[in-house]
């Protein structure tokens, strides 16, 4: 349920326009994604600004607490460390367009960005160039590294995940792949493919992706919001399985580890804890009425969250001024 029925509160819209818009478009090239933030020691307590209209769609974070925030609208990444911003990633750098999951690995010294096409949302993006992309960048220099196309000619690059061996893996949203790119690759491989994580019709797929303590994948889907495992050996994917949460879901977007669990951002304007067992997922909710929330980082025992405010660029509310964009810390529960 929406608490807020302001302006500035209306979570749901995004999704709603997301299959609208899904449903038009000749590629399936729209819509509204989840933010990937990774942990960091430092906690801080006030909330921390995001660049003006910058409408942001992903942070991750390093261990010194420096946040990285891509942009949904204008590309590139910014840097905020200390209470200041610069820009990392220049927009358009290395033939990026829209920002969506940004993930910082420190281990490999690099920058994980899904970078979008979205014109067809209205939304032009600082290139022309096409496609669904993961492009690696120097996590101190913002230096481009590579540059790695998404198979499916619909293909949205969602979210990233990397395992302790330093392979990444990349949610597609409108086409049923977990992709994989190992360590020195040239390309995407498809790690995982299954009917139940392809989209709905009018729906949209594949959004977070985390891996649990067990070692095995965790995804959700968008619309419907459903979150699923895909057990992993020896660095192979095998059985799929939907869990049952405890409560329905609406609109599942980031999803990242948290110690034996998880956290879980809900479009509809939460931030929830997960516990898994077996095929049954415990959903507990932490914070509720949050506005338009994107993703959710950990940084010692606060979550930082992103509210992205999506709708004022793509839904409803363009057009209208969507006031400054903040992370919002909020106490974890022990």
């Amino acid at each position: 349920m929406i608490k807020n029925n302001s302006d500035a509160g209306r979570p749901r819209a995004t999704g709603e326009l997301l299959k609208i818009r899904r449903a038009s478009l000749p590629s399936a090239a729209a819509i509204v994604l989840a933010l990937g933030i990774a942990g960091a020691a430092r906690a801080e307590t006030a909330p921390v600004g995001a660049p003006d209209k910058s409408f942001p769609e992903s942070v991750t974070s390093t261990s010194d607490g420096t946040l990285y925030v891509g942009s949904f609208n204008h590309g590139g990444v910014t840097k905020i460390s200390g209470g200041k911003a610069e820009q990392l990633v220049k927009p358009g750098a290395a033939d990026s367009r829209s920002t969506l999951g940004v993930l910082a690995d420190e281990k490999s010294g690099t920058l994980y960005v899904c970078s979008n096409d979205i014109s067809a949302m209205g939304v032009a993006g600082p290139s022309d160039a096409k496609g669904a992309w993961l492009k690696t960048f120097d996590l101190k220099s913002g230096a481009p590294k590579g540059s790695f196309a998404l198979s499916d000619p619909k293909s949205f690059c969602n979210d990233i995940v990397v395992g302790v061996d330093g392979t990444a893996y990349v949610s597609d949203s409108f086409a049923p792949f977990v992709y994989s790119l190992k360590p020195g690759g040239t390309a995407l491989a498809t790690f995982a493919t299954d009917p139940q994580l392809a989209p709905a019709k009018d729906g949209v797929g594949l959004d977070g992706i985390a891996i649990g303590a067990d070692g095995n994948l965790y995804v959700t889907t968008f619309i419907p919001a459903k979150l699923f495992r895909i057990e992993m050996k020896d660095g192979k994917a095998g059985a799929v399985t939907e869990l049952k949460p405890s409560r329905p879901l609406d609109h599942a977007d980031a999803l990242r580890a948290r110690g034996g669990g998880f956290l879980l951002i809900e479009g509809n304007g939460k931030l929830d804890k997960i516990t898994v067992k077996g095929s049954e997922a415990t959903i507990d909710t932490i914070k509720d009425g949050l506005a338009e929330p994107v993703s959710v980082t950990q940084v010692g025992d606060v979550g930082w969250v992103a509210e992205g405010k999506l709708s004022y660029v793509i839904g409803d509310n363009k057009g209208k001024d969507p006031g400054p964009f903040k992370l919002t810390p909020i106490a974890l529960p022990k």
